[in-house]
């Protein structure tokens, strides 16, 4: 089942293997596996002609479809693979086209490529309402079977404000206020506030979670480790929900995913101990299919997959591949019935290819947007960074 991925949009390898393994998925949904398939992905202009030239249209469209053939059963006996044609896909308008439904790009690529290899199989849905209405129905079914381990809307931007307080701290004084900060952030279009109340209190204080709690609009996300001090507050403050991470007191920032395995027992407690409360508990876990198994064997509700691996790579292959697992790992645990998220070492630069994995829900970062703050403002700098989660195609 050969599909072959043409890039004529210069957005590189990471897209060309998502599109492709979608495009496989599709053929096997179609009984079409001794098939082979090839997808074009393009721009605008691209498009716009190829719009002109075979349909008169003067304008550029999402996704044309070139069948080889009116016939199926026709093609290529003699080959052992035979041939359907090609789909033809603007990158420009698949984009426009998803930031205006609130839908991901991967989703509505799965959508453009669905409808395409339809129109291949002879479906027209401009021949009648009867043909429209059989041509819906099969579309309906096929993106219901690829979205069981792809999610449909954008991927959401929560803020961790941790840097602000590290700031005051840094001088002992009540500037600048974290939870003004957040204020800021929630008006530039964050669509959640994070922070890490640590053991030895050395950014966000106590009186910091609770005015947040107070004042925050969006959703209140608190990183905590499992010590049974910070257990209480969290029981007792209620944020809208925590996720447990590892801590230890030397470290500058969080190192690495918590080893779930090796603490069942400890975290299954403590997430009993919140879901009495209501407070749904996410455990932040490094890119690992065993530690998705285990976070849902004790009850867990979302998992927070570590990008730090990902973000520190120091080459393009080594990219690569830890973007692989991440992506891998995000679609067992949206598979089993976990919800994602992800972060940790994400900036301006390698953020967008992780926003835009179909199966996490929210991405949260702090770092990278308070450094450009600084220069920018805290305002602009949120407006940026939601501008790339927002318009997220793998890059």
């Amino acid at each position: 089942m050969p599909v072959t991925v043409i890039d004529r949009s210069l957005h590189g390898s990471l897209l060309t293997d998502t599109v492709k393994d979608i495009a496989s998925t599709l053929l096997t949904k179609c009984d079409l596996t001794d098939y082979n398939l090839t997808i074009v992905l393009t721009d605008d202009i691209e498009i716009k002609s190829l719009n002109r030239r075979y349909r008169s249209q003067h304008k550029p469209t999402n996704v044309l479809s070139f069948p080889l053939s009116e016939n199926i059963g026709l093609l290529d006996e003699g080959l052992s693979f035979k041939e359907l044609g090609d789909i033809v896909i603007s990158l420009d308008t698949a984009r426009k086209e998803a930031f205006f439904n609130n839908q991901t790009v991967i989703y509505k690529l799965s959508l453009l490529m669905t409808h395409g290899l339809l129109h291949i199989l002879g479906y027209d849905h401009e021949a009648s309402d009867s043909e429209a209405e059989r041509m819906s129905k099969e579309e309906t079914r096929l993106l219901h079977e690829l979205n069981l381990c792809r999610r449909q809307k954008m991927t959401s931007l929560a803020i961790n404000v941790d840097h602000i307080a590290t700031i005051r701290q840094a001088r002992g004084i009540a500037e600048p206020d974290p939870v003004a900060a957040a204020a800021i952030c929630e008006l530039a279009g964050a669509e959640g506030i994070v922070v890490h109340l640590r053991e030895d209190r050395r950014h966000i204080q106590d009186r910091d979670v609770r005015l947040l709690k107070e004042t925050v609009k969006t959703r209140l996300n608190l990183e905590m480790g499992a010590a049974e001090e910070i257990v209480l507050f969290a029981l007792e403050i209620k944020p809208d929900m925590v996720t447990l991470v590892p801590e230890k007191r030397e470290e500058l920032t969080t190192e690495g995913g918590l080893d779930v395995i090796s603490q069942k027992s400890k975290l299954a407690k403590t997430i009993e101990r919140m879901e009495h409360v209501n407070i749904p508990v996410s455990l932040f876990i490094d890119p690992d299919i065993d530690q998705v198994k285990a976070s849902l064997d004790i009850g867990a509700t979302y998992v927070e997959i570590h990008t730090g691996c990902y973000a520190d790579a120091t080459n393009e292959d080594q990219q690569h591949n830890e973007f692989k697992l991440i992506q891998s790992t995000a679609a067992e645990a949206h598979q089993v019935g976990l919800r994602v998220n992800a972060g940790h070492g994400l900036n301006y630069l390698n953020t967008g290819p992780i926003a835009a994995i179909g199966t996490i829900e929210e991405l949260s970062i702090g770092h990278a947007i308070i450094s450009r703050a600084v220069f920018s403002g805290l305002e602009q700098a949120v407006l940026d960074m939601r501008s790339i989660v927002k318009n997220s195609v793998l890059l």
